[in-house]
């Protein structure tokens, strides 16, 4: 990571970041797709202790990255909710 020399070289860099974050949210959206096929029950989808196990693991990796792991997991847990609602949905086809 560099030294930006104006707002817009910031924004510009912001902008590509969330570019790239958005491919990677489509691609777990379609690993999600997948392990859909594979849970049985309403309690599969939720499944608590996986929940706690990716929070745990994010933390953690914020950690190494130097970041305020409470924002991590803030956002994985807003992440996380929306993906078991659509995989409620797909679970219910």
């Amino acid at each position: 990571m560099s030294e930006c020399k104006s707002i817009e070289e910031v924004r510009e860099n912001i902008n590509r970041i969330d570019r790239e974050m958005v491919e990677l949210i489509s691609q777990r959206s379609r690993y999600v797709e997948q392990a859909a096929k594979f849970k049985k029950t309403t309690q599969d989808v939720k499944a608590p202790s996986r929940v706690e196990e990716v929070i745990s693991k994010v933390r953690g990796i914020a950690v190494e990255h130097d970041l305020d792991p409470d924002i991590v997991e803030k956002i994985y847990r807003m992440m996380i909710s929306c993906f078991i609602d659509y995989e409620m949905k797909i679970h219910k086809r």
